[in-house]
């Protein structure tokens, strides 16, 4: 049979499930905060820099840990970074549900992102264990929908969520219903994971002065993005050029490395062409895409003054296209290759830019109605993008660097997921300044503002497939 030669298709498949659960319950604690700051700033008395940090602090562990993790699983085994990883999570939700102050929640959170961190590239590498090849597809089709729903339906659980518990402490139970989850994802992530180191080398060492070079520019390069809010004044993008210097330093060191030992990531998988174009498709989607929640919370919670429930249900279309469009986008992507990325890539474009078309030309009616199909098609898009693409991209990479090249692969979703909240953001609020429904107009430019950062992506896709017909006629 195809992968692990030990595992039938039973365990691979309750593997598969186990890590698919986890990588769940990671990345819905990126989106799920949000309609949980109003709840969670009148119980703890937070200021906003202390709500920012909440939100940020997450994201950028997140990023910080992804390749050093990845890496880690790849020398050291899969199964013993995610079982560390999963219950790491699990204790950090713990900690962040009990949180008496600010400050507490905030270290907890920062915790809980690096958990995620370490959970993540495992997964992603253990599909490249255990499938080879075009089978590798189906289980990318699922992560994708996993990545994807994820992120939509995080403000719907947060809403129902904070309904059932009470507006004064509802937000503790956005972090406790992580703790069961995690509990069961550890005892059977030890079970049916498995245990075998992936790289068969004597030279088992973890890179350290490649983890801090990685590490300070990927910080250098987030730091000013989420904390574009709180840190006032331009100084703070003085940091961007400093971290892309660091990070030029980092893929130096990594070449010069790789002479005399396995380095913790391989520069030479950008010579993929699938691996440069997918990663930087990756970056410029992720860039668009992440910061459609976070402006849509916002103009339908402070600006239209829907709940926190009616948020979330008004983008669970998107949802829903995000899920059967994953599923079928990963069986179907062997067939029809990058262009039905960019095919996806121009449905989001479309649904969105008619998403605000409807917001413009019935403003006075219920906004989870007019925005229903249009976010629906971006959805579908949306589907036929993340999945399609991560399978793609990591096709040439080979099985002793899955866990590093799949974290390369996701530090430049976060670095774009970051930087594209801070753009789109941008817009929004300084369009809020004017106007009489100065939040109608700043949710419509912030939405064609996402289109255009994804419009981006569509002509990395498209440069992918000219050069793919040139090169095979």
């Amino acid at each position: 049979m195809t992968g692990e030669a030990a595992y039938d298709e039973r365990r691979r498949r309750q593997a598969l499930g186990v890590g698919l659960v986890a990588a769940f319950m990671t990345l819905l604690d990126i989106s799920i905060v949000n309609v949980a700051l109003p709840s969670l700033e009148r119980s703890l008395q937070a200021n906003s820099s202390d709500l920012q940090w909440v939100l940020s602090g997450y994201a950028l562990a997140f990023g910080l840990v992804l390749v050093p993790a990845g890496r880690f699983g790849d020398i050291r085994g899969r199964r013993n970074a995610f079982v560390f990883g999963v219950a790491l999570f699990t204790v950090t939700s713990t900690l962040a549900g009990l949180a008496r102050s600010p400050d507490w929640l905030v270290a907890a959170r920062l915790l809980q992102g690096a958990a995620a961190g370490v959970v993540n590239p495992q997964v992603t590498g253990l599909i490249q264990q255990l499938y080879q090849g075009a089978e590798r597809a189906r289980p990318f089709g699922l992560l994708g929908a996993t990545i994807g729903i994820s992120t939509a339906v995080g403000p719907l659980l947060g809403g129902l969520l904070i309904a059932g518990g009470g507006q004064e402490h509802g937000w503790r139970w956005v972090f406790f219903v992580n703790v069961p989850v995690g509990i069961v994802a550890v005892i059977l992530g030890w079970r049916l994971l498995p245990a075998r180191v992936t790289e068969r080398n004597p030279q088992r060492r973890l890179d350290a002065l490649g983890v801090l070079l990685l590490g300070v520019g990927v910080t250098l390069l987030l730091l000013p993005l989420v904390q574009r809010e709180q840190w006032q004044g331009p100084e703070k993008w003085l940091l961007v050029p400093a971290g892309l210097i660091t990070l030029v330093c980092f893929v130096r060191w990594e070449r010069r490395y790789a002479r005399h030992g396995p380095p913790m990531f391989d520069v030479r998988l950008f010579n993929h062409q699938s691996y440069t174009l997918g990663s930087l498709i990756a970056l410029l989607y992720f860039g668009g895409f992440t910061a459609i929640f976070f402006i849509l919370t916002l103009y339908l919670q402070n600006g239209r003054g829907y709940s926190a429930l009616v948020a979330g249900l008004a983008i669970t279309p998107f949802a829903l296209g995000s899920a059967v469009a994953s599923a079928v986008g990963g069986r179907i992507v062997n067939r029809y290759g990058r262009p039905l990325v960019a095919l996806g890539l121009l449905a989001v474009v479309a649904g969105l830019g008619l998403t605000a078309l409807a917001v413009e030309l019935v403003p006075h009616a219920p906004v989870p109605w007019v925005t229903a199909a249009p976010l629906l098609v971006a959805g579908l898009g949306s589907g036929l993008v993340i999945a399609p693409n991560q399978t793609l991209t990591l096709s040439q990479v080979p099985v002793p660097q899955a866990g590093s090249g799949a974290g390369m692969l996701q530090t430049g979703q976060r670095i774009g997921s970051a930087a594209g909240i801070a753009a789109v953001g941008a817009v929004f609020f300084s369009a809020l300044s004017g106007g009489t429904d100065a939040w109608s107009e700043a949710f419509e430019r912030s939405l064609l503002t996402s289109a255009g950062i994804i419009s981006l992506a569509l002509v990395a896709a498209l440069v992918d497939i000219s050069r793919h017909r040139r090169a095979y006629g």
